[in-house]
């Protein structure tokens, strides 16, 4: 008999060869009946797999874990793959894997597929999923699975790449056999709702050298009701979606004659930014921060220096050679500041020193990975570098900290029950991704813990997450759309310091070498205007929007009225804009309204004659008439609290 340890550490016996679906029937028939797979000492397996020996066992299902909802969705895969040979019979298969969200399949076929195609596809797996076939699973020695797969070249490519000797698993559902390490549910009647999403081009192996093929992506659930709450999902996600906000917004465009991940702001877009960047310039300036200017290029030699060239030089540019130098563009300026810092002696008194700076920095991204604002090659970071001593380690955390929490919640209203916080670690299997200094790593990771903890911050510890140089606390703020994104940290770095040799003159007379703490508050522009469009749908806070006030004549008779209120608001600093085109007063509103302006100010003959004004919120639709002056009044109000909708 063996004995196996269930999720809940509790222990059934069962005889030798028993599979975990027998398992999952003898704890009850309702877990059977929507189990998906298996975790054998943590590695995913089939229902259908036999278990061998004592071990801890998890059985999934598609509701409680993302192992359980990839078994469902690879089957689905196949059963699509299936779908696409009984209607084109001389497809070529690539790979079809279960993602985070669904699945996709790579064909080799004639012609792209079009919205034609996939309602036949989708029509095609509804009837495999009807007729209920059983899924098998088969295993080859190499030499035979290639003859199996004859006349699929990418699947036999696949195969040439295993090991001599290793047993190479397929399934088969009826006519379709698939090369697949599996697992997969037991037949493709335990499928239930599919919907196919959406088509694209998808070099074999991500590489342009190779041949395009045809990308499906596609999902499926076992209820309706899910797939139906999906589809919504998506329908939220699609009008959240920076990329077209910004489009219809005139925030931001790109243009091939200008290159990949390289957006040009528009003037509302460049309103925006600029308030962005003066508004965290000035946070900082009143906490101490001095600003700096530093080149966008550098030689080499400073990033083997840095360390950056061993551990980053992936994502760097290539080499620019000009006259005696190699010249880069930089990835982010950190040992910039490490020079500053080095320009001149300082004392235990001078410490902390805090240089910021709104950088601009260069990643190579691949140009499948850029997205708008959210990915790009240039970005501007709100970057900046605290020089401490060892004993202010843990009061400079703290005011990054706080500074965040100010930002992020008081400022642009997150609640604080979309924070968490990661403290992130260096990954102690793969060392080599690191700077080699197992005691350096040792005290950073624990003192970031230990600040953490006398802080009462509740937090959770990630291996693997560090930067190169150094342990950091990120904090993963939740989005509307229920994603996880980073975009503060605070790295602890004492590597930097050393490899510059940087020192202060301690009280006691001698050198003493500085901790350095990296910090980024709103991250990149970029990244940080894609986030808050997304957020707020492109409704933008009063003191943000590039447009605060629209002004509306009702006729050309009022244009001298409006003219003079425009040039008041002006004079106060406002941000506003007249529409004095001969258009209607309805047409001009709607406008309005999707340019998601937060006021508008209409007058008319009575308006002009008594001197008001007649006020139409975007949040709250028509709030009366009022004085010019007082309208002022509240718009400047809400602009200096930074009111939030």
């Amino acid at each position: 008999m063996l004995k196996i340890t269930l999720k809940d550490n509790s222990i059934v016996e069962v005889e030798k060869g028993t599979s975990i679906l027998e398992v999952a029937k003898k704890i009850s028939e309702g877990l059977a009946r929507v189990a998906t797979c298996g975790e054998v000492n943590g590695e995913a397996k089939d229902l259908r797999y036999e278990l061998q020996e004592d071990c801890n066992l998890v059985i999934d299902t598609f509701d409680s874990s993302l192992e359980g909802k990839k078994a469902y969705w690879h089957t689905t895969s196949h059963i699509m793959a299936q779908a696409v040979k009984r209607l084109f019979p001389n497809v070529k298969f690539a790979i079809g894997p279960a993602i985070d969200e669904g699945f996709y399949y790579d064909f080799d076929v004639e012609n792209p597929f079009t919205d034609n195609d996939k309602e036949k596809i989708e029509a095609e797996m509804k009837k495999i999923i009807k007729e209920n076939i059983k899924i098998e699973k088969f295993s080859l020695p190499k030499n035979e699975a290639l003859k199996l797969m004859e006349g699929q070249p990418y699947k036999q490519e696949l195969i040439e790449e295993l090991p001599e000797g290793e047993e190479i698993s397929f399934y088969k559902q009826g006519d379709f056999t698939d090369l697949c390490a599996g697992p997969h549910l037991e037949s493709t009647g335990k499928v239930k709702s599919i919907k196919i999403l959406s088509s694209s081009g998808a070099y074999w192996r991500g590489s342009e050298k190779n041949k395009m093929l045809q990308r499906i992506y596609a999902i499926s659930f076992p209820k309706s009701s899910q797939l139906e709450e999906y589809l919504n999902f998506l329908e939220e996600a699609k009008q959240r979606d920076h990329r077209k906000i910004g489009k219809d917004l005139n925030i931001f465009m790109t243009h091939k004659l200008v290159g990949s991940g390289l957006p040009m702001y528009l003037p509302n877009g460049a309103t925006i930014r600029r308030i962005l960047e003066r508004y965290i310039q000035d946070k900082e300036l009143s906490l101490g921060y001095d600003h700096v200017y530093t080149p966008s290029l550098a030689n080499t030699e400073l990033y083997k220096v840095s360390g950056h060239w061993d551990h980053y030089k992936e994502d760097m540019f290539p080499i620019m050679k000009m006259d005696t130098e190699e010249m880069v563009l930089r990835p982010m300026n950190c040992p910039h500041h490490m020079l500053i810092y080095k320009n001149a002696m300082h004392s235990y008194r001078d410490l902390p020193i805090r240089i910021g700076e709104l950088a601009h920095d260069f990643r190579y991204e691949n140009s499948g990975a850029v997205c708008g604002l959210e990915r790009v090659r240039q970005m501007c970071q709100n970057d900046a570098h605290l020089f401490v001593r060892p004993d202010q380690i843990k009061e400079e955390v703290g005011r990054v900290l706080n500074l965040i929490v100010e930002v992020y919640q008081k400022d642009f209203g997150f609640p604080s029950s979309a924070f968490q916080y990661r403290l992130s670690l260096r990954d102690k299997n793969n060392k080599e991704k690191y700077i080699d200094n197992d005691e350096m790593w040792e005290t950073a990771e624990s003192q970031l813990r230990e600040i953490l903890k006398e802080l009462n911050i509740d937090f959770y510890e990630a291996e693997g997450e560090a930067a190169f140089y150094g342990p950091k606390i990120d904090i993963q703020i939740k989005t509307a759309l229920n994603h996880d994104v980073t975009i503060p940290t605070c790295q602890l770095d004492f590597a930097l310091p050393e490899r510059f040799e940087l020192e202060y003159i301690g009280e006691d007379g001698k050198a003493h070498r500085p901790v350095v703490i990296h910090r980024a508050i709103l991250g990149s522009s970029d990244r940080f205007i894609s986030f808050l469009l997304e957020e707020t749908k492109g409704n933008l806070p009063v003191w943000l929007a590039p447009v605060q006030v629209k002004i509306l004549p009702i006729s050309d008779k009022q244009h001298e009225y409006t003219r003079k209120i425009e040039q008041k608001m002006h004079e106060k600093g406002l941000r506003v804009k007249l529409d004095s085109r001969n258009e209607k007063i309805g047409y001009k509103i709607r406008e309005a309204q999707l340019e998601k302006i937060p006021y508008m100010i209409i007058a008319g003959q009575k308006e002009t004659e008594e001197n008001l004004v007649s006020v139409r919120s975007r949040k709250d639709g028509d709030i009366g008439t009022m004085k010019i002056e007082e309208f002022i009044e509240k718009i400047i109000s809400e602009k200096d609290q930074k009111v939030k909708e």
